[in-house]
């Protein structure tokens, strides 16, 4: 799928989901393809917005304290 293109160089991932923020650690490891999926696509199929690219960090979704620590 291409949506798991995004993850291409990209050392860890932070995704708003609700009040809650998921942090993946992708050089610890990658989770299963459907996971990151689950994470990355909203319910129509397209990647979530906002998604933001900083070197090699990627955040998914909108947390306001996460993108100030990210972007900061």
């Amino acid at each position: 799928m291409q949506a798991l293109s995004v993850l291409a160089d990209v050392d860890e991932m932070y995704v708003a989901k609700g009040k809650r923020v998921v942090h993946v650690d992708l050089r610890s490891g990658r989770p299963p393809r459907n996971d990151l999926l689950e994470l990355l696509l909203g319910p129509t199929g397209n990647l979530r917005a906002p998604t933001l690219r900083r070197g090699r960090t990627l955040l998914v979704g909108f947390e306001e304290a996460t993108y100030k620590k990210v972007l900061g």
